[in-house]
């Protein structure tokens, strides 16, 4: 299962005294105001274009640099509170006395590998960038140093977490040591930047080192691969094994943090902190109880119009979060007691339901794993919204009708349309129901970009919450961006991390072996097309989405070009697969949130979220094996 392990809340620091407590707050203070700064600068940016023709200088720049410091201090900052995802499942069968010496062995792991990312980084950021080299009177490098900074919280961190006893966390202290000897390169790259005069055993050293580390690496790869279903880090493994290839293959250590640098500093991935900062305002509102009561006012009078009504809300949340998890966690209560204590559905149907209807926003704009599948893919996120949008009414009605399948069988009853409770609804939610009428308006008639577009979301929906609803006030603002940014540190470093195997997969030309020997042995589309959902479904059960895209979309997409699949069309069966996969017993991750936000165990979620996976399946096939659903609006309006 995937874990994503609640110690503590951000605001905890501000409990603790001393220059503990000042140097938590310092922490959190630069990662919030890292993130309101995001937010705020290509919103001011709009305005000083639209009315004074004029606009802030290097502007894209520094929002660009801001989401690579989110990156590593707000990793920092997720390894603080132990949210980073890993899997678990293969740890829970372990017997009890080796659940502790796994533990540390992967403390050791990670701090071995964080070690050696902070050398090959801070070779990165003095080799690449000389001191001339600025964002106006900021010279890049000290951006850049953010992330050796980072990696070194988060080993720090880990550590700390490794073993409350003495030997045990030396035993993963000692991983600062190996990360060292792995890093033998890059530190040979630094001593030489400030000593070009080097001794030449320094060169004897180093043509050891790569005739040692190539089979070395090689067993590491294997250990960390088999950590991965043991409990540690996925973006840990997935950095690390990108690192040992590099290694082993003789490659530039440095050429990972470049592709992470290069990655992080595009137009579109400040995208992904802003909406997941907009979601979360949402989530932390009364935004939930005000459209959950217009919908039931909306539909109570057909037979499961709470259904419908818990459907439209909860695709409403997870489009803006990009985060199924959010969406279960935040609603799942009282769509709860909409369903079950105050409504006629058993807590069997509720709870199965509640688990699969978390992950149907997905694709729908302004979806953010539409957007980073259209990056990876180097296609039109436009498009990918207009070929999506069909699929996700598919999804979305599927949940739908079961629900009113369920509650016509069992006669349930139904309430009188009353218009008066529909006004005060409407009066009551208008605001967030404006929200994604503003995006489409602003982003696709081309008055803004996405960034923009997204920026000032989050303006617009912060000001509806504090000074319209008066939901949250203007200070309260500050901790609901430190708890977003757990989430948002957790997806961009594995975005980071992960971006240099990719390159490495690329680069090894492994696409186009896995193309050949499926041209040599796979003739037949609807057979591609089978295999596809079977290996997505399994990658979205071990995998997050945003790790899937990163690593797995690079070898998908030259394979559907051999067989004629529409490249948005493609994007859309990847991302369908993925969500259905997070509900796929045994280890799909929605089911360990909703034992967790339900507090039943997982054998039971299991049973009941089956008639669901059943029906999301059956919508898949229709969405993979009618690609009309997908092309018809593209051919219209792509």
């Amino acid at each position: 299962m995937f874990r994503l392990a609640q110690r503590s809340t951000p605001e905890s620091a501000s409990r603790i005294t001393g220059i503990k407590g000042v140097l938590l707050n310092l922490e959190n203070g630069i990662n919030y105001v890292s993130l309101f700064l995001l937010a705020l600068i290509p919103a001011v940016e709009v305005v000083l274009r639209t009315f004074f023709r004029t606009g802030i200088p290097d502007s894209s720049a520094y929002v660009y640099h801001l989401v690579f410091l989110l990156t590593f201090l707000g990793g920092a900052l997720t390894a603080r509170e132990n949210r980073h995802l890993s899997i678990v499942a293969g740890n829970e069968h372990l017997p009890e006395r080796w659940k502790a010496p796994v533990h540390v062995l992967n403390s050791h792991l990670a701090i071995a590998i964080l070690t050696a990312f902070v050398w090959s980084s801070l070779s990165f950021a003095l080799m690449a960038f000389d001191g001339s080299a600025r964002i106006g009177i900021i010279p890049i490098r000290w951006f850049i140093l953010f992330m050796p900074l980072g990696f070194t919280g988060i080993a720090l961190r880990i550590l700390r977490l490794s073993s409350s006893r003495t030997v045990p966390r030396i035993a993963a202290g000692l991983g600062f040591v190996s990360g060292t000897l792995l890093a033998f390169s890059s530190i040979y790259n630094l001593l030489f930047y400030f000593y070009p005069g080097l001794p030449l055993y320094f060169d004897t050293l180093l043509n050891q080192w790569y005739m040692l580390i190539a089979p070395v690496s090689l067993v590491l790869i294997i250990v960390l691969v088999v950590s991965a279903g043991l409990g540690n880090q996925l973006f840990v493994v997935l950095g690390g094994v990108a690192y040992l290839l590099f290694a082993r293959t003789g490659g530039a250590l440095e050429s990972i943090p470049n592709e992470a640098y290069t990655m992080l500093i595009s137009e579109t991935i400040p995208v992904i902190p802003l909406f997941t900062l907009a979601g979360f305002i949402l989530s932390e509102s009364k935004a939930g109880e005000r459209l959950v009561s217009l919908f039931h006012g909306l539909f109570a009078w057909i037979p499961g119009g709470q259904i419908i009504a818990a459907v439209l809300v909860s695709t409403f949340f997870t489009t803006f979060t990009g985060a199924s998890g959010v969406t279960i966690l935040a609603l799942g209560g009282i769509l709860y007691v909409v369903l079950h204590k105050e409504g006629p559905f058993t807590e069997k149907f509720t709870t199965g339901f509640l688990t699969a209807s978390g992950s149907v926003g997905f694709l729908f704009p302004p979806s953010l794993t539409i957007i980073l599948y259209a990056v990876v893919a180097r296609i039109s996120v436009v498009d990918m919204f207009i070929g999506a949008f069909i699929p996700g009414i598919i999804v979305m009605v599927t949940m739908m009708l079961i629900g009113i399948v369920v509650a016509y069988r069992n006669k349930v009853p139904t309430s009188p349309f009353n218009w008066r409770e529909v006004r005060q609804g409407l009066r009551e939610s208008i605001w967030e129901l404006l929200l994604p009428v503003f995006i489409i308006i602003f982003y696709f008639a081309g008055i803004t970009t996405l960034l923009e577009t997204a920026s000032l979301a989050v303006v617009y929906i912060a000001v509806i919450e504090t000074v319209v609803h008066h939901d949250l006030r203007l200070r309260d603002l500050p901790g609901v961006a430190v708890k977003a940014i757990p989430i948002i540190g957790g997806v961009l470093i594995i975005l980071a991390m992960s971006r240099g195997l990719s390159y490495y997969i690329i680069d090894a030309q492994v696409p186009n072996v896995l193309t050949e020997w499926i041209q040599q042995n796979i003739q037949s589309k609807i057979i591609f097309l089978v295999l596809l959902n079977i290996v997505l479904i399994i990658t979205g059960c071990f995998m997050d989405i945003f790790s899937a895209i990163m690593v797995v979309a690079p070898l998908v997409i030259p394979l559907g070009e051999v067989f004629g699949v529409h490249p948005v069309h493609l994007g859309i069966i990847f991302l369908a697969n993925l969500e259905l996969g997070f509900m796929t017993p045994p280890v799909g991750l929605n089911l360990f949130l909703s034992s967790y936000r339900f507090e039943k165990p997982l054998n039971q979620i299991y049973t009941n979220v089956i008639p669901f996976f059943v029906l999301q399946l059956i919508a898949l096939l229709v969405i993979t094996y009618v690609p009309w659903f997908t092309t018809v609006l593209l051919q219209l309006f792509g």
